[in-house]
């Protein structure tokens, strides 16, 4: 049986579409895409990886058995994204939440246990947040090098007045991210220089609802995590400005700020990886199309992905001059996006159609695959996959 998929995500135009939202809108009602009788189907889907897209399936999960899959069983764990991807790199799940790329190291370890082929699909782009006690009135704007001076290896800065001479006496109580977190991974890259690395002396967990309870209860407190867990919780927390480097004002996190690109350097890509075994199987493929087909009504749910109309329109545009494209074959490694030497860059298909052209890559072969046409000034990146 040959079943054809024809959705990715892909942000364009360096982040031009992104709003923490629909990075990845798909059409509905074609002749070349499947329809589904969603009663009919049964089964079940195992998703597991980051603290910030989890709540995401979970919530397309929900909706997708509200529409008529009650029939199909979909299981969705939180143990950070490095445990999502060692799950599926040992072919335990069929979906990997990912709050960022997929490391070569990690590309090998599914490859060594001949996993076979996945691709990665870019659903949301997402505020990374750094918040304080509501009772902190002064930390109201931080800028990089404040946020490095609190966070980098070896730093003893455990006071609020030597983050800036000017806040008050108040000790310091950092909350963040465990070491499997993507956060955790994104936010020291971006504030630090280099992934992974930082202090060790903070209290660290991989459950974000666990640091919003601690960042909440300490007057000094301060933590990070994904936007949507802010948002639930803005009643109990402060989100922090952040200076923007290049302009040098203090930017709010929120959809405004990622859809214009100025929060800067805390907006990052979400992704769900997808094993091309798994698209086998009739369940699997129809819920990602639920996916791809509600990603508004999903965004209704999750604060993390609130849908911006005129990205919507744009994409959708995009993805109906490619309807007639050619098909490309899924192949070992094909289309992922992976980091080098632990570094957790944006993949091809999420940076600036400038950097990288929208060229899609085979990481196995270094083979490069055809550009996407060309369309109102903007590339696009939508290959069909036949599995």
């Amino acid at each position: 049986m040959k079943l054809s998929f024809g959705r990715r995500g892909v942000a364009v135009a360096g982040g031009v579409l992104a709003c923490l939202g629909l990075a990845s809108v798909a059409v509905a009602g074609s002749a070349q895409n499947p329809t589904y009788n969603l009663k009919a189907l049964n089964g079940s889907i195992t998703a597991d990886g980051s603290s910030t897209v989890g709540p995401y399936t979970t919530a397309a999960a929900e909706l997708f058995s509200r529409a008529g899959a009650s029939s199909v069983k979909i299981t969705v764990g939180i143990s950070g994204t490095g445990g999502g991807f060692q799950r599926f790199c040992k072919g335990e799940i069929d979906l990997s939440d990912a709050s960022r790329p997929m490391r070569l190291t990690e590309a090998k370890s599914c490859k060594d246990n001949s996993i076979g082929s996945w691709r990665a699909f870019t659903v949301a782009n997402d505020a990374l947040t750094v918040v304080v006690n509501q009772q902190n009135t002064w930390a109201t704007c931080l800028s990089v090098a404040e946020l490095k001076k609190i966070w980098e290896p070896g730093s003893k800065v455990n006071n609020w007045k030597d983050v800036r001479s000017s806040f008050p006496d108040v000790d310091l109580k950092l909350f963040g991210p465990g070491t499997d977190s993507g956060t955790f991974d994104y936010f020291t890259e971006a504030i630090n220089g280099r992934a992974r690395a930082s202090r060790s002396d903070y209290q660290a967990s991989e459950d974000d609802n666990v640091l919003v309870q601690g960042v909440s209860g300490e007057r000094g407190g301060m933590g990070y995590f994904g936007y949507s867990y802010y948002t639930e919780n803005r009643n109990r927390l402060n989100a922090v400005q952040i200076r923007n480097p290049k302009t040098d004002q203090c930017v709010t996190p929120g959809v405004a700020s990622v859809h214009n690109n100025t929060y800067k350097p805390l907006s990052r890509p979400l992704f769900i990886y997808a094993k091309g075994s798994s698209f086998k199987r009739a369940e699997v493929q129809a819920f990602l199309d639920f996916i791809f087909d509600n990603e508004v009504k999903i965004a209704n749910r999750r604060p993390v992905c609130v849908a911006h109309e005129g990205a919507a329109h744009a994409c959708q545009d995009e993805l109906q001059s490619r309807r007639e494209g050619r098909t490309a074959k899924l192949t070992s490694l094909s289309n992922t996006p992976v980091t080098r030497g632990g570094r957790p860059a944006a993949p091809s298909h999420v940076k600036s159609a400038r950097e990288r052209g929208a060229v899609s890559r085979s990481a196995g072969r270094g083979r490069r695959q055809p550009r996407s046409r060309r369309r109102g000034g903007r590339r696009s990146d939508f290959p069909r996959a036949s599995l």
